[in-house]
């Protein structure tokens, strides 16, 4: 009895959990204006929103809303360097630029959101690095998507 207790009152309040947002009105049938539609950010926001639901249109016509992605850019930059004068650690940042509107009307202006992974490095295990560097953006990728759906589920 107290678990159901539990989880009708935050049910109530609408928490949800999370990674399976509703979408409200306005973007469950959005059309995605994205200048790479192959970049690791636009494919885990396709799932996203896919798995919550909503229908991509195919078209701006046929969309209740427009996502545009102004910016979908990673930078990776050396913080430390050994007694050699070699990479030992990077700082891999992701950043995504987007808004988000409805005809004329403005849903969301334009804002960014970014996430930011330290990751050390050795040359001696450079293949084993780079597949890191693979997960670690894809994992980067994930966490901006989320980030982008709690925004429009806040509409």
């Amino acid at each position: 009895p107290g678990t159901a207790a539990a989880a009708l009152l935050l049910g109530a309040c609408g928490f949800h959990l999370q990674g399976r947002a509703p979408l409200p009105d306005p973007v469950k049938t959005p059309y995605l204006e994205v200048p790479d539609r192959q970049s690791d950010f636009v494919q885990s926001l396709r799932r996203a929103l896919l798995s919550n639901g909503a229908h991509l249109a195919r078209e701006k016509g046929q969309a209740s809303a427009v996502v545009s992605i102004v910016k979908d850019n990673l930078t990776r930059r050396v913080v430390s360097v050994s007694a050699t004068n070699q990479p030992k650690q990077y700082e891999v940042t992701y950043t995504v630029g987007f808004s988000v509107t409805a005809g004329d009307k403005e849903l969301l202006p334009q804002q960014e959101v970014s996430a930011t992974r330290t990751y050390s490095f050795d040359e001696r295990l450079l293949l084993a690095k780079g597949h890191e560097d693979d997960v670690l953006r894809a994992d980067m990728a994930r966490d901006l998507a989320d980030m982008v759906m709690r925004r429009l589920s806040s509409l």
